[in-house]
């Protein structure tokens, strides 16, 4: 029998210790898109969104890989403050 049979995607997530893990992966890849989204409708090249960070073109490639866990919150906050946004975190 299906010891999972039931439960929902986020109890195996859980069960299998990696609910943690996969979250953080998808909220990286969501803040990924909307970065990336915004800096189109802003027409606004890596570089020059490098340059008004004050940071290089292969941080704010970092920034954008949605696949790169390594991202810190100042460094979140840098972009979106370029981009004329807030980053808003909050605990559920």
């Amino acid at each position: 029998m299906n010891k999972h049979y039931g439960s929902n995607f986020d109890d195996f997530l859980a069960e299998e210790g990696i609910l943690g893990d996969v979250e953080a992966v998808a909220a990286k890849r969501v803040l990924a898109f909307q970065l990336e989204q915004e800096m189109v409708r802003q027409n606004l090249s890596k570089t020059a969104m490098a340059q008004q960070m004050g940071t290089s073109r292969a941080a704010v490639n970092r920034l954008l890989d949605p696949d790169n866990p390594s991202v810190t919150l100042q460094t979140l906050e840098r972009a979106a403050a370029v981009l004329g946004k807030k980053l808003r975190l909050e605990l559920t």
